[in-house]
């Protein structure tokens, strides 16, 4: 397949201004914005106008939990006997994968949520599976698949010409546990490669159809992988549902399953402790109640995070991520729905200025979110340079810039009805997502020993930010498109193809589940072969596959909150597994 054949260019500093007057209501807001008990500038406003009543609303449904709810959950599993129960069982199950050293048993455990337990044993194994030479593998798919999955998944650069000696084969030459494992190693393709993923798609359906497959739990994992692939999936917000099916399998190992349930348990009693600390955080800024107009979703912010960090150490970073995705979120509500063109010109130029001063210049419900923007980054960018003597600030401010330039440009699109084409859609899209101030402050975070040339180049847009963001990008579009098109935003991905091939809606999703596709294999490319740390390598390939698992079902739970993104946010944080 060929390559995505997109231009990642924009012009800096575009300006539109508009003549619209506006009128503004009296708002009474403290913007005090503490985290961690540090002191913060804070601002009172006192404004006498009403608000206009021909503002647009996104008619968002008031949040399922309010803070009182959040403080009063409790789980019995955050005390320190549990950890220590884990940690045995952790201990049997690394002799137990030192003995047999099974591929099967570190996927199972990658699966399962608890691999992060066994990281030097598994890196160990996979290194004497990586320089070896199996003999066997070549006449059998299932281990040459599932041994190539596993190198790549894991950042090994194994060529794909392992697959050469079963070019000649047909389907019917093939058990179906070979066949599922040739399509799950498909999707670690890069550009240039093409691992027989039509093949194995089609063969494996044609089996499920034709009720070829009579082990159910085999069954169970083909109709699975053919929804949802697990290069794609995250760990975390998956685990449950793996934990269920895991337990059903006749080869189950009781060891591992009941680390699996009490590690899950443990896992979310710290959750749910780092959702309490973004709660009160979301609390004191006050933006939910000074703003009506946003979107109150302090908890799915949070969801979010257990997908794109997974590792337990990273509590600090899941709530920084989850004040983003608030601010991001508050954002985007001001330039999609609220705010006038000329208000949003004015909100642009104060984030380019980034002083304190700024804020004089601006209407007051805008007065509340910059400053509360302004003191999170700052905030952010002392804590780099204290723990690691680096100035993050003006790298951090930048991609803010950036995202608020490109919410002007399509709050521009939109006021004067413009219809952008794909590709213009896209180049202004991919960063207007909210991804790169994501990625930028993770950046930060989780490189240990920071340099400037590797700070300029993620923040020049690295293939690898530009393809954790296009993902995030293109799987919203296929989930909110539509009722964000409904209740008036500009055009997304599947309308903008729609409109330029004059196309059916199923002819511009599958055009977009391609480029998914093809943006995939870039990511897969930085996996195996980036100058970043590995850490900022997992976050940047989560966040696509966070986006993909949450808009799966055409609902993110921030607009229009959707039944199973509920059923799911509240299995992983607030239900204990039994």
């Amino acid at each position: 397949m060929s390559s995505i054949i997109i231009q990642f260019s924009i012009p800096r500093n575009t300006s539109f201004i508009s003549n619209v007057s506006s009128k503004q209501r009296r708002f009474t807001a403290a913007a005090s914005a503490t985290s961690q008990g540090s002191q913060r500038a804070r601002c009172s406003l006192q404004v006498d106008n009403e608000i206009q009543t021909e503002r647009r609303t996104g008619g968002y449904q008031p949040t399922l939990w309010n803070f009182d709810s959040i403080q009063s959950f409790e789980f019995e599993y955050k005390d320190k006997e549990y950890p220590k129960k884990a940690a045995a069982l952790i201990e049997k199950v690394k002799m137990l994968l030192l003995k047999e050293q099974r591929l099967e048993l570190i996927d199972d455990l990658r699966r399962l949520g608890i691999s992060c337990h066994f990281r030097n044993e598994i890196d160990q194994i996979l290194k004497s599976k990586y320089l070896e030479k199996n003999e066997l593998d070549e006449r059998d798919l299932y281990s040459t698949a599932l041994r190539f999955r596993l190198l790549r998944q894991y950042g090994f650069n194994v060529s794909q010409d392992v697959f050469d000696c079963f070019k000649n084969y047909k389907a019917n030459d093939f058990h179906t546990k070979g066949l599922l494992q040739l399509y799950e190693a498909s999707f670690l393709a890069t550009h240039g490669e093409e691992i027989a993923k039509e093949f194995a798609t089609k063969s494996l359906m044609k089996r499920v159809v034709d009720h070829e497959i009579d082990d159910i739990h085999l069954l169970s994992s083909v109709e699975a992988a053919l929804e949802f692939p697990s290069q794609w999936r995250v760990q975390m917000p998956n685990a449950k549902s793996f934990i269920d099916a895991y337990k059903r399998r006749p080869d189950m190992n009781p060891v591992v399953l009941e680390l699996a349930i009490l590690d899950i348990n443990i896992v979310q009693a710290q959750f749910l402790e780092e959702l309490k600390e973004t709660s009160r955080w979301w609390e004191s800024t006050g933006l939910a109640q000074e703003l009506p107009f946003v979107r109150d979703r302090i908890v799915e912010c949070y969801y979010w995070t257990t997908g794109v960090v997974e590792r337990r150490e990273h509590g600090f970073e899941r709530i920084m991520l989850t004040k983003i995705n608030a601010l991001v979120t508050t954002i985007d509500d001001i330039y999609e729905i609220y705010g006038t063109l000329e208000e949003l010109q004015l909100f642009t130029d104060a984030i380019l200025r980034w002083d304190i001063e700024s804020i004089d210049k601006l209407p007051p419900y805008m007065k509340v979110c910059y400053l509360a923007l302004y003191n999170f980054v700052n905030e952010m960018g002392y804590y780099t340079l204290k723990d690691k003597g680096f100035n993050s600030i003006p790298f951090l401010r930048k991609t803010w810039v950036d995202l608020v330039e490109r919410y002007l440009i399509e709050a521009n699109w939109y006021h004067k009805g413009y219809k952008p084409s794909l590709e213009e859609y896209i180049n202004n899209a991919w960063m207007s997502i909210g991804g790169v101030p994501i990625l930028s402050h993770l950046f930060f975070r989780l490189t240990d020993s920071i340099e400037e040339e590797a700070s300029e180049s993620v923040h020049e847009y690295h293939d690898i930010v530009r393809a954790s963001c296009m993902i995030l990008r293109l799987a919203d579009d296929m989930g909110t498109s539509l009722d964000e098109v409904e209740r008036g935003d500009v055009p997304k991905s599947v309308q903008c193809y729609m409109n330029e091939n004059n196309a059916s809606e199923e002819e511009a999703r599958k055009h977009v589940r391609s480029l998914i596709e093809q943006t995939w294999k870039m990511m897969n490319k930085e996996m195996m072969d980036s100058q970043f740390a590995i850490y900022f390598v997992e976050v940047c390939a989560n966040l696509g596959r966070m986006a993909q698992f949450i808009y799966q079902k055409e609902s993110d739970g921030f607009g229009m909150q959707h039944s199973l993104v509920n059923k799911q946010l509240r299995s992983l944080l607030f239900e204990p597994y039994e």
